[in-house]
């Protein structure tokens, strides 16, 4: 049986949950539907080391501030796992976990949302999903030769799984950085790290706040016709965490560039020579998590949808939240998901005359 909502949230991660604590502030019945069996959004499937590039108190979300983790300047994800879910709860947000959402149709003046539970046919849909149920691994020669283990950023959780083996960690970007080096600081794993470019490590000093503030700064530059700044890129690629520190000061995360093929048993570089390796972890990033609404043919080029801040240009009953700066600035951050999903919620209660 069809089910009928003002506004149905696709994803309950940090984005859906900022969007439904905006929505029900405006009186707007929702809901959220969430394909993870339980909260705390791609958080419950990081690698183990992984702490946030921001104290506790800098990486909330709206109304309820994250409290501080004993013993930990940054919190770990374990951590964040339990504010998500407090949150949840504490907001009491309808939030139905267990739930995918496959398409998203256009019928007549409402838009049909289909999931494995059952269609909902809702005012506006808001799209949150985020990238980590897509990630990228780009072609390489040789990728289908190679006969040790491939896997990606969200497979990897932990050097013991690599004990005695010889790993390349391909990506220049923070996910590449800290597990090179989480596995580099582990005796019994042998790491090689590969990027495209020479890897930008950022100042020392540089965490989660100054990176926020300089993205904030950016998007008000431009929104007000002045010179673009570059934003965090014009300062660097990769956050200087502590392990990453660590890794850098003991000479263990020094990077070669990108090889020129894969090879049966390893890699092969631009002067010929070749290197063995056992398992290759690509830190390679994601795309957006968007195939849900394939129906509605909104994609553009890279497979962004075209917005004019979370609304989608072609579909006006659309919003898309959290996916990068392209759905607001430092949107796809805990601190920075705050002010697109109020945003949203401002311009979905108006369109809905609440």
């Amino acid at each position: 049986m069809t089910q009928h909502v003002d506004v149905v949230v696709v994803g309950g991660g940090q984005a859906g949950l900022a969007a439904g604590y905006h929505l029900r502030r405006q009186g707007i019945d929702c809901t959220v539907l969430d394909a993870e069996p339980a909260p705390g959004g791609a958080w419950q499937h990081m690698w183990d080391s992984l702490r946030l590039f921001s104290p506790a108190d800098h990486s909330s979300l709206p109304g309820r501030l994250m409290p501080a983790q004993p013993g930990e300047t940054y919190p770990d994800t374990g951590h964040v796992v339990d504010y998500l879910t407090d949150y949840e709860k504490r907001y009491d947000l309808p939030v139905q976990h267990g739930t995918r959402v496959d398409a998203v149709h256009r019928d007549g003046d409402r838009l049909l949302v289909e999931a494995d539970s059952g269609p909902w046919r809702a005012r506006a849909v808001i799209s949150a999903t985020g990238t980590w149920s897509r990630p990228f691994v780009p072609a390489v020669p040789g990728s289908g030769d190679f006969t040790g283990r491939q896997l990606h950023t969200v497979n990897y959780r932990r050097p013991g799984d690599f004990a005695g083996q010889h790993v390349l960690v391909i990506g220049g970007g923070n996910s590449g950085a800290q597990i090179a080096a989480d596995l580099a600081l582990d005796d019994d794993v042998e790491t090689t790290w590969v990027t495209r470019r020479p890897p930008r490590l950022l100042p020392d000093d540089v965490d989660g706040r100054v990176l926020f503030d300089v993205a904030t700064a950016r998007r008000r530059a431009l929104d007000a016709g002045r010179t673009d700044t570059g934003g965090v890129a014009s300062l660097g690629d990769v956050v200087a965490v502590p392990p990453v520190r660590a890794a850098r000061d003991a000479g263990l995360l020094r990077a070669r560039p990108m090889f020129r093929r894969l090879t049966a048993t390893g890699v092969q570089w631009d002067d010929g020579s070749r290197s063995e390796a056992d398992a290759i972890i690509w830190c390679t990033g994601f795309r957006p998590a968007l195939a849900h609404l394939g129906p509605l043919g909104l994609r553009g080029p890279r497979g962004h949808i075209a917005t004019a801040g979370t609304r989608a240009v072609g579909e006006p009953r659309l919003h898309l939240l959290g996916y990068g700066d392209w759905t607001g600035p430092a949107s796809a951050t805990l601190i920075g998901v705050g002010r697109p999903a109020r945003e949203a919620a401002h311009q979905i209660a108006r369109q809905l005359d609440v």
